[in-house]
């Protein structure tokens, strides 16, 4: 017997692994694919897998996420992403929860896997992500890391999500790219502008709480690098606030 919830996944160019992740959730009741215009088969392997697909084209991931919240023709609604994956023991703790919820939303632990690594320290090792929640409750239109608004005190479950969410190097190499961008378009719309400090102090801070406050030295060149990454990271987000900047100010006068 189905678990009586919604799974809502947002996709977008996903039909490498749009069929994987149906077929690793088959024991909910529904499960709602909502398309962010994708350009490959994602739809077709989508419905033939039997997923119900819903169009949402050009907006953001949080937006995606509430169409497909809207149309949940269940109560409860579990968001997830294609590259997560739900523990066996969460469907039936998911059913107990259902049937006698204490809370209006739920967390979740997610259990982060790194270029065939489980990371358990620094902030991937604590990782908590709110995604369970009754469908009333909708998601924020952040650009990056949306979040979903729901009435706090928050419950949490004990089965977690496996997520894995790069292929490979190369991969998370272009996806810090893409968020940093994001997250610079986002400052420069609240009107913050990159300094001197943002450029240097920022990065180094992020490569120091990583590497020695949380742990990841003990990890030893793994740690290393997924520090420096991180600290890259930092850098690119106000490297690109400093860019758009420049563009505003090269732009000759109307």
């Amino acid at each position: 017997m189905r678990v009586p919830v919604t799974i809502v996944v947002p996709v977008r160019n996903e039909g490498a692994r749009i069929e994987a992740f149906l077929a690793a959730h088959e024991w909910a009741a529904e499960r709602v694919v909502v398309d962010n215009g994708s350009t490959d088969d994602t739809v077709a392997r989508a419905e033939a897998a039997g997923a119900r697909v819903l169009h949402a084209p050009g907006g953001t991931i949080g937006e995606a996420r509430n169409v497909g919240i809207a149309a949940a023709a269940h109560e409860w609604v579990l968001s997830l992403d294609t590259d997560e994956v739900a523990e066996p023991a969460l469907a039936e703790e998911l059913r107990a929860v259902i049937a006698a919820p204490a809370h209006e939303a739920y967390r979740i632990r997610r259990r982060n896997r790194y270029l065939g690594r489980e990371q358990t320290r620094g902030t991937w090792g604590r990782d908590w992500v709110l995604r369970l929640a009754r469908r009333a409750h909708r998601y924020d239109m952040a650009q990056v890391h949306e979040q979903l608004v729901a009435p706090a005190p928050h419950g949490e479950l004990r089965a977690a999500l496996w997520h894995e969410p790069y292929r490979d190097l190369s991969h998370h190499l272009a996806k810090m790219d893409q968020y940093a961008r994001w997250g610079a378009e986002a400052l420069y719309a609240r009107g913050r502008r990159a300094g001197p400090l943002d450029l240097t102090i920022r990065p180094l801070w992020r490569f120091c709480k990583a590497y020695f406050l949380t742990g990841h030295c003990l990890d030893g060149r793994f740690g290393l690098v997924t520090s420096l990454l991180g600290a890259q990271t930092a850098f690119l987000k106000y490297a690109h606030l400093w860019a758009l900047e420049r563009a505003r100010n090269a732009r000759p006068e109307q």
